[in-house]
């Protein structure tokens, strides 16, 4: 049994739902093959969802900024009706408290030539404007069980604030939306199905078989599975001339009490960027708090073989690792005996920088290498791909001459060469910083 369709994408996390969206308003005949009974129920339903402009590189900062302004009009982006629930924008503002690691200048060189506005605050004016957070320098992160984790401060801290940053309240719902507006554009869905195949003829890519027998017919696949990529990739047999590996990472993130006071009457405290500690802080609501991990070298990592082998439960080690590390960072803030959070699997490249991009196969596109630092990217992730794949398939050499994109609400002009496969020398943090 087969069917026809124009193209396919694997994957209806808040990345590939948005490519769908942007290939359909496109012209596209579009399907969608999730392995999930809904959108955003794969690793975009563990996210943050922080957006934030701290990239060290003029395409991650460019992208950022832009979709934030996405996020801002998300009804208009979506063209969705009035009565329509949907994922909301919390500008709270971001705080990145400064470390040698990953020092302002690395960050403010970028938003100069772009226009992000920021403030540079030294140690008494982060201190004035968020007087529960403590300003001691405790670098570098070290073990809470560390002899050394409760030494004195060895100096104070300033912070770079971005006012315009902030956070999605519902990442999930976000993805949601995407994939409804998606489907007011004729693309289908395919909940609940799995990959079994990726069919080719003569160097091309010709469709995927799915796991109840139908064979879907299309020129044009994109694997947007997120931890899963990988394993898609082998199906495809694409990825030999990759310069940049990815593995599937297990995060968790942590959900507390926040401090009494912590947040203003009517304002939420910013999200507070602490790699000095090796954590951050997310706003949740008026009494809450999220709290992640920025991958400090003390900290083992828990890559794994097979993303289905992610327990989607917090632990106690973790839980209490990243929440003591925020205590440090906020004095009133207790430490639960019981873990409450998330947990989810990354999918993560080398350096921390997606791959957007055309793959040996052709055909075969790929928006992988996302999770973690990508969530607020995804409104034009979808454009991006969109101008990639209609660029390749009208006989453009993006491998030679890199596509670019004209950003709608900056029109700042993305290379779309900086998230290549093929890349190399990227100057990362080697974090979910980017």
């Amino acid at each position: 049994m087969g069917e026809s369709t124009d193209a396919v994408v694997v994957g209806a996390g808040v990345i590939g739902s948005s490519i769908a969206l942007e290939l359909a308003r496109s012209g596209l005949r579009v399907v969608v093959v999730d392995k999930f009974g809904g959108a955003g129920n794969g690793s975009t339903s563990a996210s943050s969802a922080v957006v934030r402009f701290t990239y060290p590189t003029i395409a991650g900062v460019t992208a950022a900024w832009e979709s934030r302004h996405c996020w801002e009009a998300w009804r208009d982006h979506l063209q969705a009706p009035a009565g329509e629930p949907l994922a909301a924008f919390h500008r709270c503002g971001v705080t990145l408290l400064d470390v040698d690691f990953a020092p302002c200048g690395m960050f403010t060189r970028h938003f100069d030539k772009i226009g992000v506005p920021y403030e540079k605050w030294d140690a008494q004016e982060l201190s004035e404007r968020l007087p529960a957070v403590d300003v001691g320098r405790y670098f570098p992160p070290r073990p809470v069980d560390d002899d050394e984790f409760f030494a004195d401060a060895s100096a104070r801290l300033g912070a770079l604030h971005t006012p315009d940053g902030g956070f999605v309240d519902d990442p999930q719902l976000a993805a949601r939306n995407l994939a409804a507006a998606a489907q007011r554009h004729g693309a289908a869905f395919r909940w609940r199905t799995e990959v079994t195949a990726v069919m080719r003829y003569g160097g091309r890519v010709r469709g995927v078989r799915l796991d109840e027998g139908t064979e879907l017919s299309a020129g044009v696949v994109v694997n947007a599975a997120g931890p899963w990529s990988r394993q898609l990739n082998r199906l495809a047999e694409v990825g030999s001339d990759f310069s940049v590996g990815l593995r599937p990472l297990r995060q968790e993130v942590h959900h507390v009490a926040a401090p009494a006071g912590y947040h203003d009457v009517g304002r939420q405290a910013p999200v507070l960027a602490d790699m000095d500690l090796g954590t951050y802080i997310r706003p949740e609501g008026g009494e809450f708090l999220l709290v992640g991990g920025t991958e400090p070298e003390c900290d083992p990592l828990e890559w794994l073989d097979d993303p289905d082998d992610g327990s989607p439960f917090p632990t106690v080690s973790q839980f209490r690792t990243q929440v003591t590390r925020a205590a440090r960072r906020l004095p009133g803030l207790g430490v639960p005996n019981r873990p409450r959070g998330v947990a989810g699997v990354y999918d993560v490249t080398d350096d921390w920088t997606p791959v957007y991009d055309r793959t040996e196969l052709a055909g075969f596109y790929v928006a992988i290498g996302t999770s973690g630092n990508q969530f607020k990217n995804a409104p034009l992730v979808g454009r991006l791909m969109t101008t990639l794949i209609h660029g390749v398939e009208s006989g453009h050499d993006h491998d030679r001459s890199a596509l670019t994109h004209t950003c709608e609400h900056t029109g700042r002009t993305i290379d779309l060469g900086a998230f290549s496969r093929r890349r190399r020398g990227t100057a990362t943090t080697g974090t979910v910083l980017g």
